[in-house]
């Protein structure tokens, strides 16, 4: 009998994925069923990345690859950060992975032996506890409600940390919040790091072009925690190259150093033809993304205006990304013909079956009395599916 390992039995699957799955199956049975669950947009790849890649595979560059990239690419990268972000981050201080989740994995078997503890404010990201996990750290989570606007401050943060304390993570814009962290904000985190130099911050800003409040704000800014700092990026959202598979972080040499050995035992380098897209991609100015932006910001309108209609529900207004992440608690104990809705969980398997509307649950991102909208569809399709959601919630009670 196959013995599977302790590690394995450990990891939970990827709920976003798990609810993906069950639509499809829903979906393979004739079913009319509206996704609302990945985190993907719906717009497609722009041409003048996608002739980027045409003209490597017209100039051969199908071979290895340097196992932190092109070189070309990594100084490409360097210049977006001081154009983007006005980060410093030299070559050598640059991987680039088979996208940020192993961006993120890198990072964190790189840095955390059994016991070390990292804390990660919830709602988070479903695979970042997970991740610690496999490399045997302990998960602290600090709760962030949605009277807080789901964010975490300085002393939350303080209150937290232990001599067991080895990472931070957590992103910005969040997902599944949308939740975008202000220079203050990061500021007040930064003044509780630097009295905490073993402690490495790990920000995750993907989705860092998609924000509706302005600027984007870097934790790497401020030069007191610059080499506790390891800033995750990638390619997928903003320019809607998730199936390219590329993300990047900026770190400290030794970081990046350690992040390169780690992968050259793991994968080696990621796809070189996804890498010269890549360039196209860093080189472009953002101004490029306006009308997706704008077209997500319209569609989180329409989605906010439809929960206000929804006894019940309660909602934040997100800063960015493409998600918004309602309280539902207020139907827990509700049911319909004896079946009792317990949690978010059983909210969102309840909306599958009943309204053909595929959310996910808010336990996979630590926060149990929430559910994550993903509003990366037509405002057709989010209109359809509101009206779905809502007749569903009425027949509660």
């Amino acid at each position: 009998m196959i013995q599977l390992s302790d590690r394995l039995l450990a990891m939970e699957e990827s709920a976003t994925i798990a609810m993906a799955k069950k639509s499809r199956e829903l979906k393979a049975q004739g079913k009319d069923v509206i996704s609302l669950s990945l985190g993907e947009p719906d717009f497609f790849t722009p041409q003048f990345i996608k002739d980027a890649a045409v003209e490597a595979l017209e100039q051969n560059y199908t071979m290895y690859t340097p196992v932190p990239g092109y070189d070309d690419l990594r100084e490409s990268i360097s210049l977006k950060f001081k154009r983007d972000n006005g980060l410093d981050y030299a070559k050598d201080q640059i991987v680039v992975s088979t996208g940020a989740k192993q961006s993120i994995a890198n990072v964190v078997l790189s840095l955390i032996n059994p016991g070390d503890e990292v804390i990660i404010p919830a709602p988070y990201w479903v695979s970042y506890v997970e991740i610690v996990k496999v490399a045997e750290g302990i998960p602290v989570i600090i709760n962030a409600g949605i009277e807080k606007d789901f964010k975490i401050s300085g002393a939350d943060l303080e209150a937290a940390i232990t001599p067991k304390t080895k990472m931070l993570i957590f992103s910005t814009p969040c997902n599944p919040t949308g939740t975008v962290y202000t220079k203050e904000e990061l500021k007040d985190l930064a003044n509780t790091l630097v009295k905490h130099p073993q402690v490495v911050a790990l920000s995750d800003e993907i989705y860092e072009h998609i924000n509706f409040i302005g600027k984007h704000e870097s934790l790497a800014q401020f030069p007191e925690i610059y080499n506790q700092v390891v800033t995750v990026n990638g390619v997928s959202k903003a320019w809607a190259m998730t199936g390219w598979r590329l993300g990047y972080i900026g770190a400290p040499k030794e970081i990046a150093t350690a992040c390169d050995k780690v992968q050259g035992q793991f994968t080696s380098a990621t796809c070189s033809i996804a890498q010269r897209a890549a360039i196209a991609a860093m080189k472009a100015d953002p101004s490029v993304l306006k009308d997706m932006i704008e077209a997500f910001k319209s569609r989180r309108k329409l989605v906010l205006d439809a929960l206000a209609t929804m006894p019940g529900i309660k909602a934040n207004e997100p800063g960015g990304a493409f998600y918004v992440f309602p309280d539902c608690s207020a139907f827990f104990g509700k049911s319909i013909n004896g079946r009792i809705i317990n949690n978010s969980d059983d909210l969102c398997m309840y909306l599958l079956e009943e309204g053909l509307v595929a959310l996910v649950g808010g336990e996979a991102f630590g926060a149990p009395n929430c559910f994550r909208i993903s509003y990366a569809a037509s405002e057709e399709t989010l209109t359809k599916a509101m009206n779905r959601i809502k007749e569903a919630l009425a027949k509660l009670s």
